[in-house]
């Protein structure tokens, strides 16, 4: 079960990745705040496989996160993209959020998949 949170988990850095570092196509909607949503619920997806099947490293999971949204905000400029610090925020907040909710959904989870 943690390969699979790992697996999830790398998985969604490079969806992050390719969606922020990337130049922009076509303008996102027009919603107040809106892309901050997308970046909080985004890096709340990213550490959620981890926290939920592996509780116990919620701490690395959460630093490496946080990192890692610093990352992206430190090279967009460098990609043709803005960097924010409502953006950098709002990926702490989301991994914060997600490794919340990951602790919360362990037991669940663990009492599912154990005979």
């Amino acid at each position: 079960m943690v390969l699979t949170g790992r697996f999830c988990a790398l998985l969604l850095a490079g969806i992050i990745g390719y969606a922020t570092l990337t130049p922009v196509v076509a303008p996102l909607p027009d919603v107040p705040q809106g892309d901050k949503l997308l970046h909080l619920l985004a890096f709340a997806a990213l550490v959620l496989p981890l926290a939920m099947t592996d509780p116990r490293n919620w701490a690395w999971a959460l630093g490496l996160a946080v990192a890692y949204g610093g990352m992206i905000e430190l090279i967009q400029p460098h990609v043709n993209r803005h960097a924010e610090w409502g953006d950098f925020l709002a990926n702490s907040l989301g991994a914060a959020l997600g490794v919340i909710l990951g602790r919360a959904l362990h037991r669940p989870l663990l009492a599912r998949f154990q005979p």
